[in-house]
């Protein structure tokens, strides 16, 4: 018998619809191995078009899909908390609104679950609709694939790309869950779910497309990323995840990369975090409306 499995999407107020709509399309129509149900949780007031999109969505889903609707915006951390507690399932997979899973994403995924994985990714494609990835060769995020390779990884940079995993909810809940830390939420509970003795693992191929825009790189940057990045770096330290000599090297480079200018940012992760594989190109099928201008990005909006 298959193990069942929610699919755990968050959708806020600056998510496209259209965008929404291809990443439902990729993560349960296309899937060979469906979820077993979705939960949305809609993190405050959104816009009447994507409310439309969900209700479309909604009565079409071959799975069955709740919206659990949040009053107001809580931000990313306090959204994925409550959805853990939605999900009916004890695997979940998660899922953003603006990027598209391949077709065998979960098919590959599960299995390693079911062989007593709590927690599993894989490597990414970054694509996007700015000039600079236009006809482009594919650009990887290959993440490290052993469970000691993961945790020494760890040390430095966070091992695993969100948009990929699934986990065992009981194992991030043994782990604290997601706690509130302005855009590194994720990496901080990886940790401690290293920590705690989570069996980990990365898949090699890429079963994600990442969607990248032209304010990416500046997102990563700035005075209220390097506050959530010391802040960040303090409480690994304070865990004893990282050593005296880590948590000060990991204070330079990464304080240091969040105040860097931009080009020399973007220069940076290119060379430390992708690769590329010369001709071969990603073809994003594109669903629903054309792009709304000066829409907020998901980073932007989040509390």
């Amino acid at each position: 018998m298959k193990t069942p499995f929610s699919l755990l999407l968050p959708v806020y107020r600056g998510d496209r619809p259209d965008h929404l709509a291809r990443a439902f399309q990729s993560t349960v129509l296309e899937q060979t191995r469906r979820p077993s149900e979705v939960v949305v949780v809609q993190d405050g007031q959104i816009t009447a078009e994507l409310a439309s999109t969900l209700e479309r969505l909604e009565s079409s889903s071959p799975v069955p899909l709740r919206r659990l609707r949040l009053t107001h915006n809580v931000g990313l951390a306090q959204a994925l908390q409550c959805g853990l507690s939605a999900c009916s399932h004890e695997v979940i997979a998660r899922m953003d609104a603006d990027d598209i899973s391949l077709p065998h994403r979960f098919e590959l995924q599960i299995p390693l679950i079911e062989d007593g994985a709590d927690l599993v990714g894989s490597a990414l494609v970054e694509f996007g609709e700015t000039p600079e990835y236009a006809g482009r060769e594919r650009v990887l995020r290959v993440p490290p694939l052993t469970a000691g390779d993961i945790a020494a990884e760890a040390r430095l940079r966070s091992p695993f790309n969100h948009p990929t995993v699934v986990y065992r909810r009981s194992a991030v809940l043994q782990a604290g869950g997601y706690r509130e830390l302005p855009l590194l939420e994720d990496y901080w509970l990886f940790t401690r779910m290293i920590s705690s003795g989570a069996k980990v693992a990365n898949l090699a191929e890429p079963l994600v497309l990442y969607r990248v825009d032209s304010g990416s790189y500046q997102r990563r940057g700035g005075l209220r990323l390097l506050r959530s990045e010391l802040g960040l770096q303090r409480r690994l330290h304070r865990e004893g995840f990282t050593s005296n000599r880590e948590h000060l090297r990991n204070l330079m480079v990464r304080g240091g990369y969040r105040v860097v200018p931009v080009g020399l940012r973007r220069a940076a992760y290119r060379h430390r975090f992708t690769t590329t594989q010369p001709g071969a190109t990603v073809d994003v099928p594109t669903v629903g409306a054309p792009p709304a201008p000066n829409r907020p990005t998901r980073t932007e909006g989040r509390a």
